[in-house]
């Protein structure tokens, strides 16, 4: 039989499991310390060796996805370029070889019709219709390579214009117009819209805080205001040191207005943690007693 204790204790475990259902967990605020830096960050460099022509940007210049940046000297390149156009439209041989091909036929047909003339006569202008069939093939098919030739040397031209991979704005300017280059990187360009924030948390925040959750950044530079931010990652590793790990979030920035570098406050709301608000009502049951 139960002890008048054990009783007691029974109420009070269903009363916090109704208080619990009645009332869902509240949201809590917690606000941790963050840096705005560039989405990502690229050193562009030359897919050739060369001397640099023109450099149509210089620090700060904004840029798009696809923009000649950077021009090496290509003269070259352009006179081979045109050389191989020239030669994908001549078709000379190929008119000589159809022109001797067609009369090798009509010869070949008298030839059948005349009873004088020998065997191997007729062999050899059999022979020589097969022959010219492959000229006029070999023709073809150097006209074919000539094509591709133009292919080629386009291809090498285009490589002398180095274009920006992503949109955003160049950070560093490494090269002027007359400096030979050969696997050192020309500019540095960032993408900084959107903008990546990091934040480090301490460890008892793991599994509060997960990747689609929306966060509110405020910038050291109050002008921007507060700014809506969404959890991209978050770190399966803890760093056992500062028992922290990182969480990254992605920020909208469609002006390009504002700069990486800033510190900011990261504002979460997450569920308030179910152990400790029965710690916070005092309802702690530890179990049923006997007598």
């Amino acid at each position: 039989m139960n002890s008048p204790r054990a009783t007691l204790t029974f109420i009070m475990a269903a009363a916090l499991l109704f208080l619990m259902a009645d009332h869902p967990a509240r949201a809590e605020t917690i606000e941790y310390e963050g840096l705005i830096e560039p989405y990502e960050v690229v050193e562009i460099g030359a897919p050739a060796e060369g001397i640099v022509a023109k450099v149509m940007v210089d620090r700060s210049s904004l840029v798009k996805r696809g923009q000649v940046l950077v021009e090496l000297e290509s003269s070259v390149e352009r006179a081979t370029l045109g050389k191989a156009r020239t030669m994908a439209t001549f078709d000379g041989e190929i008119d000589l070889q159809q022109a001797q091909l067609a009369f090798t036929k009509r010869v070949h047909q008298r030839v059948r019709q005349l009873a004088v003339i020998s065997t191997q006569e007729k062999d050899q202008v059999a022979t020589e219709i097969m022959l010219t069939g492959y000229r006029l093939k070999k023709a073809r098919e150097n006209h074919i390579l000539a094509e591709l030739e133009v292919d080629k040397m386009r291809a090498m031209l285009a490589r002398r214009s180095i274009k920006s991979p992503i949109s955003g704005v160049v950070v560093d300017r490494y090269v002027s117009p007359g400096e030979y280059v050969n696997n050192q990187p020309l500019l540095r360009v960032a993408q900084i819209d959107p903008l990546r924030v990091e934040v480090i948390v301490p460890a008892q925040m793991f599994g509060r805080i997960i990747p689609g959750m929306p966060a509110v950044i405020f910038p050291d530079l109050p002008r921007f205001g507060e700014q809506a931010a969404t959890v991209t990652i978050v770190d399966n590793v803890i760093d056992s040191a500062s028992n922290t790990f990182g969480v990254r979030l992605e920020l909208p920035n469609a002006e390009q207005q504002m700069p990486s570098g800033l510190k900011c406050l990261v504002r979460f709301e997450v569920e308030e943690d179910a152990d400790e608000a029965k710690k916070a009502t005092g309802w702690v049951v530890r179990g049923h007693e006997g007598n």
